[in-house]
């Protein structure tokens, strides 16, 4: 029953938004020739004109191959320097806005459950192998989906990033949803993406959990008891409707509905909870794991 949700609303979604996708990549595509023809007429490379307008090299090829969206910011930066007349700058509210599409491009096995976070009241989320997606800072978002296998695109990896990012919108929306995560230490001592990916990582994670109303609990290995070892899975319940449970593994995924499945990943969530450290104490961990270093 939940699979069969799972897959129809996923099948849904696709409808829906790949006729305005397909218009978004091509807008995108066409504001990247743009800025490539006036760096070219410019007699500037990449790198010289990321230098003047204060982005990396890196940046300005994906934006100008149309596989990272171009920030506002730097529309009217490039539209200054190269002297093009406001052709740029006037098409910043029209990223702005195609950019709030291209936010909803998550692989099709993932958009059953991602329908469900922006009208949610709670998220629950045990996780065994990575740092939630909702906590996860770009650079530590773009290096996971970077090690991916089979490997994905330049495209498919910006698609995923800002997705995953846009996603975290609803962490500061208010009245705010009830938050809690309890995340295996093993995820923590793998500095994925290098130390200086997970040396952010690690500060972005105390600075969530500083936040009221956001609770991260830390599973710590010496446990002698462990109530999480059959994977990780969250808990969401959307505003006016009963708590769903999600399990996903291997690009595959299951959105629970049957209650008394979704009851009993409520009783594992709590005794893990109870396991894990508090989150006072996970933060303390936190700030140790970064002391060490």
């Amino acid at each position: 029953m939940g699979a069969a949700r799972n897959s129809e609303s996923g099948d849904d979604v696709r409808t829906e938004l790949s006729e305005d996708l397909t218009e978004v990549s091509d807008f995108f595509r066409a504001i990247g020739k743009q800025i490539k023809l006036l760096r070219e007429q410019a007699g500037l490379t990449r790198k010289e004109l990321g230098e003047r307008v204060g982005y990396g090299e890196h940046l300005i090829s994906a934006v100008e191959r149309g596989v990272r969206t171009p920030q506002p910011e730097l529309l009217v930066a490039v539209d200054r320097l190269l002297n093009a007349g406001g052709m740029l700058a006037v098409a910043k509210d029209d990223v702005v806005s195609a950019r709030a599409k291209a936010r909803v491009r998550h692989p099709g096995w993932f958009r059953g459950y991602a329908a469900l976070e922006p009208v949610a009241v709670e998220v629950h989320e045990y996780s065994l192998y990575a740092i939630p997606g909702l906590l996860q800072t770009e650079a530590h978002a773009r290096a996971v989906y970077g090690m991916r296998q089979p490997l994905l695109t330049e495209e498919v990896i910006e698609e995923r990033v800002a997705s995953r990012i846009a996603r975290q919108e609803i962490l500061t929306r208010w009245p705010r949803a009830i938050f809690s995560w309890v995340i295996d230490e093993s995820v923590l001592l793998r500095p994925l993406g290098g130390w200086g990916v997970h040396e952010e990582q690690l500060l972005h994670l105390l600075a969530v959990g500083r936040m009221r109303g956001m609770a991260i609990q830390i599973m710590p290995l010496n446990r002698s008891e462990h109530a999480g070892l059959g994977g990780p899975f969250n808990l969401i319940t959307p505003k006016g409707r009963p708590q769903a449970g999600y399990i996903e593994a291997q690009q595959s995924s299951r959105l629970i509905m049957d209650q008394e499945e979704v009851r009993i990943m409520n009783a594992r969530y709590g005794a893990l909870r109870a396991q894990a450290h508090t989150p006072e104490e996970s933060l303390t961990l936190i700030e140790k794991m970064l002391g060490e270093r």
